[in-house]
């Protein structure tokens, strides 16, 4: 059910950045948007590759848009690697009490970044001039918090480096996440210096 929620959530995203492709007169290529927009991230490289699929369906020049497809794509991401490590604690391949503890806390880090995620994305959906400044605040937390979840997954599995294969596929999954979580902490952090003026 959480799956189909954020699949549909990126549909309502798609359809809503289409409708504004109908009426944008921008005449610059989307993609200049697109790679300004990602020069404000830590990794413009993923930027770019996980909101490709938006530059040419967008009125590319709205950092509203860019904000809310990589909060998208962000949760996406963190719900896929939260699936798996749930996976992982079903399935009792975490082998000592320390790893499955640090297993079982990242389990609960990555629903909450999801959680928080969702709560950003639904505030996104809904900001108002007269309230802007608020809703950003707000979207700024939870996605923060978000970071700070998937950081505190990876604090778990600290101690536990060099313990076999399984603990470095665990974080390296929740690294890549981080690096979604940060790149739309930034985007959302340059729609809140627009002050709503966009």
């Amino acid at each position: 059910m959480a799956a189909q929620s954020l699949t549909a959530a990126f549909l309502v995203l798609v359809t809503t950045i289409s409708s504004h492709l109908l009426t944008s007169t921008a005449t610059h290529d989307p993609d200049d948007y697109l790679n300004a927009a990602c020069n404000a991230t830590r990794y413009p490289s993923l930027c770019v590759r996980s909101l490709a699929g938006f530059s040419r369906a967008a009125a590319p020049e709205n950092p509203c848009l860019w904000a809310r497809a990589a909060v998208v794509v962000t949760a996406v991401e963190s719900e896929r690697v939260g699936g798996y490590l749930a996976g992982l604690q079903r399935g009792g391949r975490m082998r000592g009490r320390r790893a499955r503890a640090a297993l079982a806390d990242c389990v609960e880090c990555l629903a909450d970044a999801v959680s928080e995620l969702r709560d950003a994305l639904a505030e996104l959906r809904q900001l108002q001039r007269t309230t802007f400044a608020w809703q950003m605040s707000n979207v700024e937390t939870w996605v923060s918090a978000a970071l700070t979840n998937q950081d505190t997954c990876l604090d778990g599995f600290a101690e536990l480096q060099g313990k076999g294969a399984v603990v470095s596929v665990i974080t390296s999954k929740v690294s890549n996440a981080t690096y979604f979580t940060s790149n739309a902490l930034a985007l959302v952090n340059k729609l809140a210096s627009t002050g709503g003026t966009s």
